[in-house]
């Protein structure tokens, strides 16, 4: 591992393609947070065949790219407010969706990511899609909402911002709005200047094994993947800019997705495929690249990472998370085998809040309102694959799990995801799983008392 004064070397050092750079001080070392917005793992470089992502795949090949990156909630405000703030989202009050009637916020103590880079001397800004309420509690320099959907132009508002900066280190906020639904389509008949339209063939797409292979789902996964070939247009617009801006070798890159692809048994929902999701890392010049890490990280984890690469001074309470720069140059560091996961709310209306514990072989999940069905977002009840799946009732099937339960879950749940990677054999009630069962749920709860969660008084009242 580079200690800080190889790493400040490394940084002025020349880069790969022979350029040679000025003598880079820390004043000037800047972060790029990339946000995708319903995004899974559909990367040629996670392995996905049908996906075109070559400007995803080149930042992966030119950084490292983490195995096991867990979104800590699967759905967008909230999982963005953990991103921002490094405390779990029943924490720092943003339970579900910022906008509209759903209205939830941060609480008024919490010191935001921006913020406490502002203390530091950096600027801050953000291109796309916030999500996170209220907007004073960020300080931003420059908020630019909106437009995620036009990645040229978000490209060339980053630029402008970038510009603006001067010689100052800078924050970036950079947020898509694709992949995400747009009502019942994905945007891809809207008008997207300087975007080559990547059209795929709803026969060719590969269909989930946790999804039903009709052709309202293949349609719609023809879709989706036309949005995220959009989007890996987007990512190379911005990593030119940062190219031309002459600061790509000086500026920590992160990509990552708010959670998993907006369809059912993904989004919303804590199985993998809602929460197990891309990050790729692409630090500044001379620092190896082409790595794969496989330490289990959450995106409680991004806030501290930054604030060490900036050497910015966190709030005055403890942040729920942990850096993980030091793992930068490791393929499997030890100790990083356990992440945890807080759901709550997504809209307003969907009120089933999920605790629950990951490790690289079981995850356990406990739903704390387990007596009430599982609610749907507005978006993917209206969807094509939905209502396919709708029309087969309770007694159907949504991939390789039974609709009712989907709709009627156990109050807790066990999966040897290394097993049934599908997470459809719930092994809470095997004699033969108690002991792990315990320890997973003893995890929980001692997260749950740390991290200071509300919801622990449900506790109290399924006791009486």
């Amino acid at each position: 591992m580079l200690n800080r004064r190889q790493f400040t070397a490394a940084l002025a050092a020349p880069a790969a393609s022979g350029t040679k750079l000025k003598k880079v001080s820390k004043s000037v070392e800047s972060v790029v947070l990339v946000v995708a917005d319903d995004l899974g793992l559909h990367t040629g470089a996670y392995g996905d065949t049908v996906a075109r992502t070559p400007h995803l795949d080149r930042l992966a090949a030119e950084g490292v790219r983490f195995t096991h990156g867990f979104a800590t909630t699967a759905s967008c405000s909230a999982s963005r407010s953990v991103l921002l703030t490094g405390l779990h989202n029943h924490a720092n009050g943003q339970y579900g969706h910022a906008h509209a009637e759903h209205h939830f916020s941060l609480l008024p103590h919490v010191r935001t990511l921006p913020l406490l880079l502002k203390d530091a001397g950096y600027r801050t800004g953000l291109v796309g899609k916030f999500h996170v309420a209220p907007a004073g509690a960020f300080g931003w320099d420059m908020l630019s909402e909106g437009m995620d959907r036009n990645v040229s132009r978000m490209a060339e508002t980053a630029r402008k911002f970038i510009e603006g900066c001067g010689g100052a280190p800078f924050f970036l906020h950079y947020a898509f709005g694709d992949p995400h639904r747009a009502g019942k389509g994905f945007a891809n008949d809207r008008p997207q200047p300087g975007v080559a339209k990547g059209v795929f063939d709803p026969q060719h797409v590969q269909v989930p094994s946790f999804l039903p292979d009709t052709p309202g789902t293949r349609a719609e996964l023809a879709e989706y993947y036309q949005a995220a070939n959009r989007l890996d247009q987007g990512v190379g617009m911005l990593m030119e800019v940062l190219r031309q801006s002459g600061r790509l070798d000086n500026t920590l890159v992160i990509f990552l997705s708010d959670n998993g692809m907006p369809f059912p048994n993904a989004k919303t929902n804590l199985y993998d495929a809602g929460a197990h999701l891309p990050l790729i890392v692409r630090p500044p010049g001379g620092w190896p690249r082409g790595m794969t890490n496989e330490a289990m990280v959450s995106w409680a984890d991004i806030a501290p990472t930054i604030l060490d690469f900036c050497r910015a001074r966190g709030p005055e309470y403890p942040l729920q998370g942990r850096s993980f720069l030091p793992l930068l140059e490791q393929a499997r560091p030890a100790g990083w085998d356990l992440v945890f996961f807080s759901h709550t709310f997504h809209e307003v209306t969907m009120h089933y809040p999920v605790r629950g514990t990951r490790t690289p072989r079981y995850k356990y999940l406990r739903n704390l309102v387990h007596q009430a069905p599982f609610p749907h977002a507005s978006d993917l009840w209206a969807s094509r694959t939905w209502t396919d799946v709708r029309a087969q009732g309770e007694s159907g099937m949504i991939g390789r799990r039974r609709v009712h339960d989907y709709l009627f879950r156990a109050p807790e749940e066990l999966y040897d995801v290394a097993a049934d990677p599908g997470e459809v054999r719930n092994l809470a009630g095997a004699s033969a799983h108690q002991t792990v069962l315990a320890e997973l749920r003893r995890q929980t709860q001692e997260f749950r008392r740390r991290t200071g969660d509300p919801w622990l008084i449900n506790d109290s009242y399924e006791s009486r």
